[in-house]
């Protein structure tokens, strides 16, 4: 993820900073993306004496780098911690796969990730025993009523959740219309031409293709080739074959595919664009400016469509690189403190990200509707981000979308 820069939206009861783009598209130069790396990575951090500070390091997405909470903590444990930054998902997987889990001791992933890092042995299993703020997680996001938490074959648990959100659709409902609005289709209708845009992942638009696709294909709640539940990340080569179709015939209709959030918020306040997915964020600031008067704009951010849509369960995991038993401790110490109601009310209000914690009652109103905290069974009919079933096929058919 790369840095935006920071801006604040006012309200009368406190400052909502704007939160730093969850996930980032522009792609870095090979020099940059090697600067990067080698910075992110100083190797492991080994007390050289027994006074010496114990040190963990974690691996996420940079806007959950709250100073004031990192401060907090290591003075409560005379501790020292440090972190280091990814764009996304795949960026952490291939970090970590490359000797990462001995320069980190903690990292964060969303969606089916942590299964993944499990499976392949960059993990090791979360102590949920030794979370006692677990007890004021919504029962939304643990089991037996979100599994992905769990590994896929066992009772181990393989992370600890920490904020949650969807990929679903902010809409100008004066240009909308309403039954229009709560529609995957929304994103194919011509009857906005010229007023529709999305982001520039091609894999979140296949997948968004591919919920349509197959809702009306009628293939999405019959048995699937793999004997598992629907997941618009692994698609069958007919039903990609349909995506195609779809979303060739959408490149007319829209008017960018957006790199960064700014431009699609740009794009928003102008009214040149009606309705785009996004992750809520550039909702979240609309919305609170229209609550404040300083714009008339009738946004609403579209969280699951009908026929279902994206979303992520950010979590906390600890790599298998941790072999000490007091720096295990530690860990399992940190990710508690990030579970506890007051920081997480910190990570609400400062970030501007949806806590999985219940702290309904310790924010005002308008933050509870916004981070949309009344609806967290939403999570069940939202389709958790995941690695294409076939990262070649798809690569293939984004670029045939694109030259044709």
């Amino acid at each position: 993820m790369k840095n935006r820069k920071p801006a604040t939206c006012k309200s009368k009861e406190t400052i909502l900073e704007k939160p730093v783009t969850r996930r980032s598209f522009l792609k870095k130069s090979a020099t940059g993306a090697a600067a990067a790396f080698g910075a992110s990575c100083f190797g492991p951090f080994v007390r050289t004496s027994k006074a010496a500070k114990l040190e963990i390091r974690w691996l996420g997405w940079e806007h959950y780098n709250v100073k004031k909470l990192t401060a907090a903590f290591e003075k409560q444990y005379n501790c020292k911690v440090s972190a280091g930054f990814f764009d996304g998902n795949s960026e952490c997987y291939n970090k970590l796969r490359a000797g990462g889990v001995k320069d980190f001791d903690m990292f964060m992933a969303d969606g089916f990730w942590p299964r993944l890092y499990a499976k392949q042995g960059l993990s090791q299993p979360t102590d949920y025993t030794k979370l006692s703020n677990l007890k004021y997680v919504f029962p939304d996001f643990l089991p037996p009523n979100y599994m992905l938490l769990q590994e896929e074959k066992g009772s181990n648990m393989v992370a600890a959740p920490n904020c949650w959100g969807g990929y679903g659709f902010t809409v100008n409902m004066d240009k909308i219309a309403p039954e229009d609005s709560e529609s995957v289709y929304l994103l194919f209708n011509e009857k906005y031409k010229g007023h529709l845009s999305t982001s520039a992942r091609f894999e979140e638009n296949i997948a968004l293709a591919g919920i349509l696709v197959c809702y009306r294909m009628g293939t999405m709640n019959k048995p699937r080739p793999d004997g598992k539940p629907f997941n618009p990340y692994v698609l069958t080569d007919a039903e990609l074959a349909e995506c195609k179709k779809l979303l060739i015939k959408q490149k007319g209709l829209l008017v960018t595919r957006w790199n960064d959030e700014d431009t699609l918020e740009r794009l928003l306040r102008a009214q040149v664009v009606w309705a785009s997915p996004e992750w809520s964020g550039i909702y979240r600031r609309i919305r609170f400016d229209q609550l404040d008067g300083k714009t008339k704009l009738n946004m609403k951010h579209v969280l699951k469509p009908k026929e279902g849509g994206l979303g992520w369960v950010d979590t906390w995991g600890i790599t298998s690189g941790v072999k000490d038993s007091e720096k295990l401790e530690l860990c399992h110490k940190w990710i508690n403190f990030r579970l506890k109601p007051e920081n997480m009310v910190i990570i609400a209000k400062e970030i501007g990200w949806a806590p999985t914690v219940d702290v309904r009652k310790m924010l005002p109103k308008r933050y509870v509707e916004t981070l949309f905290l009344n609806q967290t069974s939403a999570i069940k009919g939202l389709y958790q981000f995941d690695a294409p079933s076939s990262p070649e096929k798809w690569e293939r058919i984004w670029s045939e979308v694109e030259a044709a």
